[in-house]
């Protein structure tokens, strides 16, 4: 019996000697309310666990003996990839419904093989139709696994969950949670906190083994739709030829690892019962959306006839995927701590080649002594950098965002370059914005991009933040190609077009932009679009160690 089961025990032993002093009706009706949460629902957190000894893997490592180059996806661009053994061709992918339509697009031209791995999957409507392109791959003789972040998922009915029970299709959720009562999910992060502390933040999906997309976005409408109420602005790149076999090889390490638990060891995951349910899903909507079903279809097939005419806009080069280990989440506090992975040695070693600029797009960006030193010092060496990265208004992190006021102050007075993310103009109403703004309608900027001397790029889950650094499991890709590095850097001086430069006045941040139909700049000497409580709430969450944002 672990510990939790035990807690659970103990739990109701107690309960059962207050019920003994209640009425006959109070009695039942405490049984009807508490069933549930009763007993000893729990699964294995580890592939060790003797509850996994006959365990048999539906997609195996002879599913991948094929040649990535015979495939359809290379074929294409069969002339520039034997161009060199090591080529890579790469695209970015900067709006959300971009981003959607090219993965469902690839789902379609695969003939072998999908891997997804994600942190969080959102159960929505975009998600519902994602995994519904994953399942017609299935259905067509495509091996599909997918690898979701228990943490990030939160549900052991979702969607993504139940086709586990489709024959091509293996799920695998990493980093469990023993206990799936709702009662005790929480508490057990209080007994294991060094391992659930730690999530995997990667994302990734990869089809045939010759192409690849990663970037910051999870599964969800908010990461694919700007119509939703909470929007995250990101950055995808889509990825084909050499890196790719580095993405596979990593994903492999994380779906063998054993922390990444099968499925099929859920029992709401096997609910045939919610498979039917689902699969009714599907068919209705296909029935009440048959317009827009076909008009999806319809844009579908012109990304994959576009893509056939080799009209995507690659650019060619040379590349590295880098992924942290996934024992980084069973390090103890004191390893993490220390922790100098691939990851933190490359960007390390990118900042020490550099000469002339960096720009940068980060989302969370709490540098950390030792990062702030660095950046003073190649600043002061010539080094220039331009930042963009969340203002209070626009982050959905307050507290990563008061850990960031340290750091910026010095940065500014270096001779950087800060931008803070603007609220969407489209979710400010009247002119005192800060009152009429809901807290749920706001956009986000969720990339992690970097260009070095405009000629390697950086893009990945890796934010500039302790987490990303020392707690979480993340990866990246490294890009050289001048041409590549001019479009993602043209990308990212955009942002800084619909973001306030932040300045500083008598050692005061001042902040001045405009907005569509302004005459003239705004300037503000308080985070715009802001209200009372949401600075001071920010000022609260600085309490919080700068370790644990």
């Amino acid at each position: 019996m672990n510990l939790t089961c035990k807690i659970d025990f103990r739990y109701t032993i107690i309960v059962a000697k207050r019920v003994k002093k209640l009425s006959w009706l109070k009695r039942v009706s405490l049984f009807v309310f508490t069933l549930p949460l009763m007993g000893c629902t729990t699964v294995p957190t580890t592939m060790q666990d003797e509850r996994l000894q006959n365990y048999v893997p539906k997609v195996t490592k002879a599913d991948f003996n094929y040649n990535p180059m015979q495939t359809p996806i290379a074929k294409c661009y069969k002339k520039e990839l034997k161009s060199g053994e090591d080529i890579s061709g790469a695209t970015l992918i900067e709006d959300g419904l971009s981003a959607f339509v090219i993965r469902a697009a690839f789902a379609r031209m695969a003939t072998k093989t999908i891997d997804l791995q994600t942190y969080i999957y959102s159960n929505d409507f975009s998600s519902k139709v994602l995994i519904g392109e994953l399942k017609k791959a299935a259905d067509r003789g495509v091996k599909v696994r997918i690898l979701l972040d228990d943490y990030g998922t939160k549900s052991d009915i979702v969607d993504v969950m139940l086709l586990n029970q489709h024959p091509n299709i293996e799920v695998k959720v990493f980093n469990t949670v023993s206990n799936r009562s709702k009662l005790l999910y929480y508490p057990q992060f209080l007994l294991d906190f060094n391992r659930l502390n730690s999530r995997m933040h990667n994302k990734l999906f990869i089809v045939d083994n010759i192409a690849y997309i990663t970037g910051g976005r999870n599964v969800g409408s908010n990461y694919f739709y700007p119509e939703t109420a909470s929007n995250f602005s990101d950055t995808d790149v889509l990825f084909i030829g050499d890196m790719t076999k580095y993405a596979t090889a990593s994903f492999d390490d994380y779906w063998n690892y054993h922390l990444s638990i099968p499925a099929s060891v859920f029992p709401k995951a096997k609910s045939k019962k919610a498979l039917k349910k689902l699969e009714k899903k599907f068919k209705e909507i296909e029935k009440k959306s048959q317009e827009d079903i076909k008009q999806y279809n319809k844009i579908i097939s012109l990304v994959q006839r576009e893509y056939e005419k080799k009209n995507f806009d690659f650019s060619w080069g040379r590349g590295k995927f880098l992924a942290d280990p996934p024992s980084k989440v069973e390090m103890s506090m004191a390893e993490k701590e220390e922790y100098n992975g691939d990851i933190i040695k490359a960007l390390q070693h990118l900042w020490k080649e550099t000469n002339d600029s960096v720009y940068m797009s980060a989302a969370y960006f709490v540098p950390g002594q030792g990062g702030l030193e660095h950046m003073l010092h190649e600043e002061k060496s010539g080094v220039h950098m331009t930042i963009v990265t969340n203002s209070l208004a626009s982050t959905n992190a307050p507290t990563v965002y008061a850990k960031w006021e340290k750091y910026r102050k010095k940065l500014i007075e270096s001779g950087a370059e800060v931008y803070e993310f603007m609220l969407s103009a489209e979710n400010l109403r009247g002119k005192e914005h800060d009152r009429e703004r809901h807290q749920s309608s706001f956009s986000v900027l969720h990339s992690k991009t970097i260009v070095f001397d405009d000629d390697i790029s950086w893009i990945g889950s890796f934010n500039l933040d302790p987490r990303s650094a020392y707690y979480n499991t993340e990866n990246v890709a490294i890009f050289e190609s001048k041409e590549f590095a001019d479009k993602l850097r043209e990308m990212i001086i955009r942002d800084t077009k619909t973001s306030w430069r932040v300045t500083m006045e008598d050692g005061e941040p001042v902040w001045t932009g405009s907005r569509p139909g302004d005459k003239k700049p705004r300037v503000y000497h308080k985070s715009p679009d802001t209200t009372i409580f949401r600075r001071i709430w920010k000022n609260i969450t600085n309490l919080v160690p700068e370790k644990f944002v």
